[in-house]
């Protein structure tokens, strides 16, 4: 089973990566090779406005909508980072960048592989996550908003 999507969509109208590092727990059981770059998926917040009234409405988005953004989302919070990511070698060359984990970075989907992660201690439904190598990652942004 995995973390619902629409918990934790609502969980991030504050902040976007708490929601995304308490579904991921505790981390230590995981260790992650080479140049790979472990990211959870973000999965924007429901939309509020402003009502007739001046009260918030919430808008929630439909369930497929969200399977959407699981499937489809472009925009990771790096959890960890390999031992060589982001290191110099014959082919690629990263002129000094590199991310740390806590960074939003930008990859296209089909360049990760995807898999659910969870904490064995306290037993959760699985967070959706993406192995990509350091190579497929696009950029950086502040906020994960910022990309759709």
């Amino acid at each position: 089973m995995r973390v619902n999507l629409r918990q934790l969509a609502e969980a991030a109208v504050n902040d976007p990566a708490e929601p995304l590092l308490a579904a991921a727990g505790d981390l230590s059981d995981y260790e992650v090779f080479h140049n790979l770059v472990l990211v959870a998926t973000y999965v924007p917040p429901p939309k509020v406005m402003k009502g007739p009234n001046g009260e918030n409405v919430v808008f929630h988005e439909a369930d497929n909508t969200q399977a959407e953004n699981r499937y489809q989302g472009k925009v990771g919070l790096v959890l960890k980072v390999g031992p060589t990511a982001f290191q110099d070698d014959s082919v690629a060359k990263f002129g000094g960048m590199s991310i740390k984990a806590g960074d939003w970075v930008v990859y296209r989907p089909s360049d990760g592989f995807e898999m659910f992660i969870r904490d064995r201690r306290k037993f959760n439904e699985g967070l959706s996550c993406r192995l990509v190598e350091d190579v497929f990652v696009r950029g950086r942004v502040t906020d994960p908003s910022l990309i759709y």
